[in-house]
C-alpha cells in the first residue's frame, strides 16, 4: 500500500484537458491557491482557458475568501501541449478528457509512466467505470480513482470519487480527504455503475420529466418550473431520504413508509419508461425554446450562475471560511 503525499504539501497540480470542465477545475484550484499546469492538445485552448479564468473569476472571489486577483492566478498557470512537460513535477493529477475510453486509456497509460507512484491520478468522467480506465496501467493503476465533479466545478461543491478493482482503499481515502481539504463536499461511491451516483439521481428525474411531456400532463416550461419551485428548493438543503423522513413528523421516516407505503409503490410502478425517438427530441427543443424566448446563451448561463451564487453564498458560508482556512491558500 502506498503512503500518499501530504495535503500541506500539494502545490503543483496538472489538469489534463482544457474544456469546459477542466476550465473550470483549473479556475477552482487557482482560486484555492495552487499552481496549475494545464495540458490540451490542442494549443488555442490556452486562449479559450485564460478567457474562461476571467469570466469565472469575479464568482470566485464572492465564494472563495482570500484567492486574490485574477493576475495573481494567472501567475500561478502554465499551459503546455507536451503531456510530460505539463504533468512534471505535479502533485496531482485532474483528468478531464472527453469521454472516449481508448483515448483517455491511452493519455493515462502515458500519465502512469510520468509519475511518481505516490501521486493520485482523479479522472472526470462522467460514466466510465474506473476498473476499464486502469486497464492499460502498469502498476500505477493502484493509484486512479474517478473524481467526478458536477458542472461548473468552480461552483458546485459536489465531487464523487470511484475507486476501481485495482485502486488501493488508501488512493479512495486520500481523494475523499484532498477534495474535502480544498473546499469540495466528496462522496464516496462505493460501487462501481454507469453514470456514478448522482448522474443516475439526475437522469431518474429526467427520466420522468420526459415521460410527463411526452404523454401531455406538463409543458417542459411548467416541468422545469415544479422542480425550481418546489422540491428543488428543498432539495439544496436536505436530500430525498431525509426529506421523507421529515414529512413523517416525529416519528419520522418509518411512520411516512407505514401511512405511504402502498402509495408510493404504486407511484413507482406508474413512472414512465420514454424511448428517444426523432419525434420526442423534438418536441423536448421546442419546448425548451419556448421557456427560453430570446434570451441568449450566455444571458441563461449568467442567469445560472448568478442564481447558484446566492444559493452557495448562503448555504456554504460557515463552511467556506473554515476550509479556506485550512487550504493552501496563496496568502500562506
Amino acid at each position: 500500500m502506498t503512503n500518499y503525499r501530504d495535503y500541506q504539501s500539494i502545490r503543483k497540480i496538472c489538469v489534463v484537458g482544457c474544456g469546459t470542465i477542466g476550465a473550470s477545475w483549473c479556475a477552482w484550484f487557482l482560486s484555492r491557491g495552487f499552481f496549475v499546469r494545464a495540458f490540451d492538445v490542442n494549443a488555442g485552448q490556452s486562449v479559450v482557458l485564460r478567457a474562461y479564468l476571467l469570466h469565472a473569476w469575479p464568482s470566485l472571489q464572492q465564494i472563495s475568501a482570500g484567492c486574490g486577483t485574477v493576475d495573481d492566478a494567472l501567475a500561478r498557470l502554465s499551459f503546455s501541449t507536451e503531456l510530460e512537460d505539463a504533468v512534471s513535477g505535479a502533485d496531482f493529477v485532474q483528468e478531464n478528457l472527453p469521454e472516449k475510453l481508448e483515448l483517455k486509456q491511452e493519455v493515462l497509460r502515458r500519465l502512469d509512466a510520468y509519475l511518481s507512484a505516490d501521486v493520485v491520478i482523479a479522472s472526470s468522467t462522467s460514466g466510465i467505470r474506473a476498473t476499464l480506465l486502469q486497464a492499460t496501467m502498469a502498476v500505477g493503476a493502484r493509484r486512479l480513482v474517478v473524481g467526478h465533479p458536477f458542472n461548473p466545478p468552480h461552483l458546485i461543491p459536489l465531487v464523487e470519487v470511484v475507486g476501481g478493482d485495482a485502486t488501493d482503499r488508501a488512493a479512495v481515502d486520500w481523494a475523499l480527504g484532498f477534495y474535502s481539504f480544498i473546499g469540495k463536499v466528496a462522496v464516496h461511491v462505493r460501487k462501481e455503475i454507469d453514470g456514478h451516483l448522482a448522474t443516475r439521481l439526475q437522469m431518474a428525474l429526467w427520466r420522468e420529466a420526459v415521460h410527463l411531456i411526452e404523454t401531455g400532463v406538463a409543458s417542459v416550461a411548467d416541468v422545469d418550473a415544479s422542480v425550481v419551485h418546489g422540491p428543488g428548493l428543498r432539495w439544496a438543503v436536505i436530500g430525498p431520504a431525509l426529506s421523507f423522513h421529515l414529512a413523517g413528523g416525529p416519528s419520522g421516516l418509518a411512520q411516512q413508509l407505514a401511512h405511504f407505503g402502498p402509495s408510493v409503490q404504486r407511484w413507482w410502478d406508474d413512472l414512465g419508461a420514454p424511448r428517444l425517438t426523432d419525434a420526442l427530441a423534438d418536441q423536448l427543443v421546442r419546448g425548451v425554446d419556448e421557456e427560453i424566448g430570446d434570451r441568449s446563451f450566455e444571458q441563461l448561463v449568467a442567469e445560472r450562475d448568478t442564481a447558484l451564487l446566492d444559493v452557495i453564498k448562503v448555504r456554504y458560508a460557515d463552511a467556506k471560511a473554515h476550509v479556506h482556512a485550512e487550504s493552501p491558500g496563496i496568502q500562506q
